[in-house]
């Protein structure tokens, strides 16, 4: 993936599962079934990514106990 300078990496399905340690069929299901469950996406025609701050974003919203 090219990086231009400033801008938030966009993620595909696969890479953002890969990121998140989930499978790629669980995250589209999610994102299918119950839109609101799943992490940020955005859909440009039938392209969908993820940016990389909302992965993070809800990565972060799901940490539970410690501390």
């Amino acid at each position: 993936m090219i990086m231009k300078q400033g801008q938030t990496p966009l993620l595909n399905t696969r890479e953002a599962a890969n990121y998140l340690g989930l499978s790629a069929s669980f995250l589209t299901k999610v994102r299918l079934r119950a839109p609101e469950a799943s992490p940020p996406f955005i859909r440009i025609g039938r392209v969908v990514r993820y940016p990389r701050t909302g992965l993070e974003s809800f990565i972060d919203s799901h940490k539970e106990g410690g501390r």
